[in-house]
């Protein structure tokens, strides 16, 4: 695999839509792959192996996102800061935030995996689980758990490379991994029959094989975020910096996660039957919302190296370009997922309650994936200045608070599945509408001396 200079890409010039969607593609491409092997997984789960095995694995999505959430605000921090030093033309920064970055996921990765291992019976029983997912639920979540830094490692690499604009790595490297999930999710669960633990394995061993050619590549490549293993550690000033844009992001992940985890407690209390109905949507669900995510880090990328050459008016611009692209992509798989609901649902198994469940999800879902892209589009973009609390702020009221307070005060006055179900799109609209109130009356663009913080001294 070449390491060229072509491997940097900075957008702080050309035409703003060209260059956001050149970057955002091969991250959408990248996360749906990534969806895609998740999906097969249940599939290949609810097929060969029933619908409490496909309960548990739909079920383990919040904990498992509890537990790397935190991680991942981590990553996105570092890619802030990359892409500012990267914009900003300041090498020395770049290595810096780089090295901190590899070091943060280092001790992350080892501490997550620990954790998740530790917690995962404690939390599913926390969570009301039914007795007769209980056990494939444990079992697949120590597991993944166990090789949660793979995924926490690849997901800082894959935020430096997206920062550089160089995209389309990570999309190679998640081609491989899926490829490798797909096949081994044959071999072991549909030919060995190892029934949830083979899943488990499949997706833990494809992690680690997106995180072996990730790593590979950053020390080998010649470019400015060259990895070299003896200068792995923190840099204080630099660390500082991604933990004062990270650690807002980090906690906004978590207690979303939380929130999500409520949500999936309330799902449980209808049953394994509504659990599994659920739990295969929410790999459909996956299909709007990554590249929603895809886009959102797309302009936080785009944002972040333009603040940091100090070319604001391409920061408004590419906002509502970004705008744009997620509202059209979101209104057109939304309605394509409703067209052609039933044979969607009946990939992943043929019990016609589940089938059901799923189905109802997505009329709740489907037709109001715009505003999420709005949420999103407007969150990313004010976190590419590095200005991360008022995104977190408003993230947490809508999809957190707002939702706990649904989940104690409204939804015990529902007596079907559908208050759950109404909550996402209702978070979602008061969502758009604190990001927009503070898009407007914000101060979160203004000229900084971008000289002296993010360019050669």
């Amino acid at each position: 695999m070449s390491t060229n200079s072509s491997s940097t890409h900075l957008m702080t010039e050309g035409n703003i839509l060209k260059e956001i969607l050149l970057f955002s593609v091969p991250l959408i491409l990248g996360n749906l792959l990534q969806q895609f092997y998740n999906t097969f997984d249940s599939i290949i789960v609810g097929k060969f192996v029933g619908a409490n095995a496909l309960a548990a694995v739909g079920s383990s999505g919040s904990l498992i996102f509890l537990i790397i959430s935190f991680a991942q605000g981590a990553a996105v921090g570092a890619g802030v800061i990359v892409s500012q030093y990267l914009g900003g033309q300041n090498r020395n920064g770049v290595q810096k935030a780089v090295h901190t970055s590899i070091a943060i996921a280092l001790f992350l990765g080892v501490v997550m995996s620990i954790l998740g291992v530790l917690v995962s019976r404690p939390l599913l029983l926390w969570m009301d689980t039914p007795k007769e997912v209980l056990p494939e639920s444990i079992v697949y979540l120590k597991i993944y758990f166990a090789g949660t830094i793979f995924t926490v490692l690849y997901n800082m690499v894959s935020g430096i490379l997206n920062a550089v604009g160089n995209s389309k790595r990570s999309l190679i490297y998640l081609a491989i991994a899926s490829i490798t999930n797909i096949v081994l999710d044959i071999v072991l669960v549909a030919l060995l029959r190892m029934g949830i633990a083979g899943a488990a394995i499949a997706t833990v061993f494809s992690q680690f094989i997106s995180c072996v050619f990730s790593m590979h590549f950053l020390l080998k490549t010649n470019e400015s975020y060259q990895v070299s293993l003896k200068k792995i550690r923190f840099h204080k000033m630099v660390c500082i910096r991604i933990i004062k844009v990270g650690l807002p992001a980090g906690i906004q992940n978590t207690v979303i996660a939380i929130s999500n985890v409520l949500v999936q407690a309330s799902v449980n209390g209808f049953g394994a039957t509504s659990m599994a109905g659920f739990g295969a949507y929410l790999k459909v669900d996956g299909f709007n919302i990554l590249p929603v995510m895809s886009i959102s880090m797309a302009v936080t990328t785009f944002t972040g190296q333009n603040f940091g050459a100090g070319k604001l008016d391409r920061v408004k611009k590419g906002m509502n370009k970004t705008l744009w692209i997620g509202i059209i992509y979101t209104i057109v798989t939304g309605a394509l997922i409703l067209l052609f609901a039933d044979p969607i649902m009946r990939l992943f198994t043929d019990d016609p309650g589940v089938v059901a469940y799923g189905k109802q999800a997505m009329h709740y879902f489907c037709p109001f994936y715009w505003l999420l892209s709005i949420l999103h589009g407007l969150a990313g973009t004010i976190r590419g200045t590095g200005k991360s609390i008022p995104p977190m702020a408003v993230l947490l009221i809508s999809l957190c608070l707002f939702r706990i307070f649904w989940i104690q005060l409204i939804l015990p006055h529902y007596t079907t599945i559908d208050g759950i179900f109404v909550l996402y799109p209702i978070s979602w609209a008061v969502g758009v509408v604190l990001m927009i109130l503070y898009t407007i009356f914000g101060h979160w663009l203004y000229p900084v001396n971008h000289k002296n913080k993010f360019h050669q001294e």
